[in-house]
């Protein structure tokens, strides 16, 4: 389990983490989702004791991460890809990594080949491309086999075989009762593989919830209607709702379907289409973060605009 309480970090006058709550439970894939800036990769620094907060605290088992005794052995995390000297192979720095947790030597191969890097484990790392490293990291987070497991960007750097092989990965892991905690900003695959998100904008919480329940309360329902009668179910449905249309179809903003079927069926207005409409994650997520955004951009440059 993971847990953070009240947990605030500053930098001089600036607030990365704002009085941050939470618990992470095993058996799920957690998403710890924000915009640039919002302070998740501080808040999972301050988790590994990297960091030191400014106040609250951030326990792993309960404990600070500094009083774990083999600290490998109950959380495994995967922060930088590349952070492994560039001349020492994978087996190598996973063989050193192991010595300083007592964990059996033997333990390098299986992870090695766990993550398909048996074939160059004797290759500098240095020379690893960025998915590589990944998969190298990924190696090192579970050398010891630990209940707990903490991600940030696991996904960078992957072509899309690789993306679907660490999104099953991952639910697997939770799958057998680890907590997993992971930081992405492919919105579209978190979307597909955490069950539970933390949302936080300029250091403050947002949600903590269910992935479908925050799509559902951060998006407006809409319904996509197909009829003949277009034009006179249209007339009908701008009396009481905001209607968009597309080339074929109305999107209704506001109701429900069942409300659409009986205006239409009182009427003699026949449908052949009649379907609500689910936003994506991505959606969603804009919505909820659009006024806790560190960085904003001011719109698009005017790429063509004669620069040239």
């Amino acid at each position: 389990m993971i847990t953070a309480q009240a947990l605030t970090k500053k930098f001089g006058t600036t607030t990365a983490v704002d009085n941050l709550t939470f618990t992470i439970s095993p058996g799920q894939v957690t998403g710890f989702l924000g915009p640039n800036g919002a302070g998740k990769t501080t808040t999972m620094r301050m988790l590994l004791g990297l960091d030191t907060p400014t106040s609250g605290t951030a326990l792993i088992q309960n404990v600070p991460y500094r009083d774990l005794p083999n600290p490998l052995r109950t959380v495994g995390a995967l922060l930088d890809a590349k952070w492994v000297h560039p001349n020492r192979s994978a087996r190598s720095h996973l063989r050193w990594l192991a010595a300083s947790n007592n964990i059996p030597q033997t333990r390098v191969a299986e992870v090695l080949g766990l993550v398909g890097l048996t074939e160059v484990a004797t290759k500098p790392a240095g020379g690893f491309s960025l998915g590589m490293s990944q998969r190298l990291g990924l190696a090192a987070a579970l050398l010891g086999d630990p209940p707990i497991l903490l991600f940030d960007e696991p996904l960078n750097g992957l072509d899309p075989e690789g993306i679907h092989w660490m999104r099953g990965f991952m639910r697997a892991l939770a799958g057998e009762g680890r907590t997993v905690l992971v930081s992405s900003h492919l919105l579209s695959e978190m979307e597909h593989t955490a069950e539970r998100l933390i949302v936080i904008g300029l250091g403050a919480l947002i949600a903590d919830t269910t992935t479908q329940d925050f799509i559902e309360h951060a998006s407006e329902s809409t319904v996509r209607v197909r009829s003949p009668h277009r034009d006179k179910l249209r007339d009908l449905l701008t009396r009481t709702w905001t209607v968009r249309e597309e080339a074929d179809a109305l999107l209704v903003t506001g109701a429900t379907p069942e409300a659409i079927g009986e205006l239409a069926a009182a009427n003699s207005i026949t449908l052949y289409e009649l379907a609500p409409q689910r936003a994506s994650l991505e959606e969603a997520f804009m919505r909820m973060t659009g006024g806790a955004v560190r960085y904003q951009t001011a719109g698009f440059p005017a790429v063509m605009g004669g620069a040239l």
